[in-house]
């Protein structure tokens, strides 16, 4: 009997899942590790030490130092404008490229499940070539990871996926998730020829794969179109002049805590531009991208539990004969007739 949940296949190597955000408010406070802090640290260590110079020498005498209208030089309101619009514009890349691969996921296991149904197989021969072109949707998600990467295929992950000569006619190729989109829709038209599929299937089934297509060509139009570098340019010119202005304007104040102050306001300014910077890509292998590993891993598990329904899906549900899917119609009861 078939096992409901089947084991993974030897060789298919499924990530752990990402560490829940959902902990302990403190305890998220001190993940360094995944804050921008590694990232920016010098350039505030820098404005922090550029406000201990000026604190130092308006105690040395130099009242010249003190400039509070330094302040309107860069208004404050402008750039948090600025860095408002350069964060969510980084946030709307990040999470465009997260439901394109929603849609990829979820095309991907219409379109199985739909071949699983409509496909019938009549022979072993034609059940492993079913199962072959199921298993190419996976094939298809780590292809467009490794193609938004712009990396070589790696062979260990198409281990029970792909062909020996398969996996070289991609090596070859320069786009691979399309071509084995290509694959997958020959096999479409030969069994619309075969009679297996109706112009209906076909069509319904062409559309799913036109989707993923769509899904994939989102991802690069992300990959490919970065933000203008002369708008990342100013806006970095901007914090900078801001940054190391900024304890002109404050030492009379603060005194000797304007090194201080500087550090804190420009931790908060770089860190709000460096979280914009490592979310804009979202397919690379930082640790604030999109975990394509768990998501290929997650494809790759849905085709091979649906593999394991073996030739007679879509044929039979289990125990459908003992599901009475109508209620019987309910005969009144008849009355006997009156005496007269």
């Amino acid at each position: 009997m078939t096992s409901r949940n089947p084991r993974p296949p030897k060789g298919l190597k499924i990530p752990p899942e990402r560490g829940s955000v959902k902990s302990l408010w403190f305890s998220t406070l001190v993940r360094l590790p995944d804050s921008v802090i590694p990232n920016i640290w010098k350039r505030v260590a820098l404005c922090g030490f550029v406000g201990f110079l000026v604190s130092w020498g308006y105690h040395q005498g130099i009242s010249g130092l003190a400039q509070p209208g330094v302040t309107n030089v860069v208004p404050s309101l402008v750039l948090g404008l600025l860095l408002v619009f350069r964060t969510n514009t980084a946030y709307d890349r990040f999470w465009e490229g997260r439901k394109s691969w929603g849609r990829i996921v979820n095309a991907s296991r219409n379109l199985v499940r739909q071949i699983l149904v409509a496909v019938q197989t009549h022979s072993e021969q034609e059940q492993e070539q079913k199962c072959q072109v199921i298993r190419l949707m996976a094939g298809f998600a780590i292809a467009t990871k490794q193609q938004l990467r712009d990396e070589p295929l790696l062979h260990f992950e198409f281990d029970g996926i792909l062909t020996e000569h398969q996996l070289e006619v991609l090596t070859g190729v320069n786009h691979p998730p399309l071509e084995i989109a290509v694959w997958v829709d020959d096999y479409l038209q030969q069994q619309r020829q075969q009679g297996n599929l109706d112009p209906f299937q076909i069509n319904s089934l062409m559309g799913l794969m036109s989707e993923l297509v769509d899904a994939l060509g989102a991802c690069e139009r992300i990959l490919k179109t970065p933000v203008p570098l002369a708008y990342s340019i100013h806006l970095k010119q901007l914090l900078l002049i801001y940054c190391l202005t900024l304890p002109f304007t404050t030492v009379a104040t603060l005194g000797w805590l304007t090194g201080v102050a500087a550090a804190l306001v420009s931790f908060t300014m770089l860190g709000i531009e460096a979280i914009a910077l490592d979310i804009e890509n979202p397919f690379g292998r930082d640790r604030h991208d999109l975990p394509l590993e768990a998501i290929c891993a997650t494809i790759r598990r849905n085709m091979e539990d649906l593999i394991a329904l073996g030739p007679a899906c879509g044929r039979r549900a289990p125990e459908i004969d003992r599901i009475q899917l109508l209620p019987e119609r309910r005969q009144p009861d008849s009355q006997p007739d009156s005496e007269s």
